[in-house]
């Protein structure tokens, strides 16, 4: 695991992005897992078209402590929820979930309604994703977490 800077201790933490769905198309996750690399998170890529029960499995063993969805397909009102129930049927309902990929406004809105911790649309910047992380774990750290 890559040592925390002073700057920001709370980058050890384990992050699992995935490609649910039958998307073919991951630069864009591959970019994300790329970022949280090089910012200190140790990242784990599940690849192209994987069942949200293979990822819930992947978060499982992996032992993370967030999960990073990335959708093209449209499949995003499915598959989202369908992931996040399955970490809370595992005991992991404390498990960040954020996304990425083609999600419409209303949808997002929905999406953070059933408690995904942020949306992220094509063009983001990574470092809006890096300390988008940063600021969830130092929160969490904060509250004892």
């Amino acid at each position: 695991m890559a040592d925390p800077t002073p700057q920001h201790p709370n980058r050890r933490h384990r992050v699992l992005i995935a490609k649910p769905g039958l998307d073919g198309h991951d630069r864009g996750a591959k970019v994300v897992v790329r970022a949280l690399t090089e910012a200190g998170y140790e990242v784990i890529y599940t690849g192209l078209h994987q069942e949200p029960e293979a990822v819930v499995e992947a978060a499982l063993q992996e032992d993370v402590e967030a999960v990073g969805l990335s959708i093209l397909s449209g499949a995003h009102m499915t598959l989202f929820p369908a992931v996040m129930e399955g970490l809370r049927k595992e005991g992991m309902g404390d498990v960040l979930v954020f996304g990425g990929g083609i999600i419409p406004p209303q949808d997002e809105q929905e999406l953070k309604k059933l408690g995904v911790g942020a949306v992220f649309g094509p063009g983001t910047d990574t470092r809006t994703i890096v300390e988008f992380l940063d600021r969830h774990f130092a929160a969490k750290h904060a509250r004892g977490g």
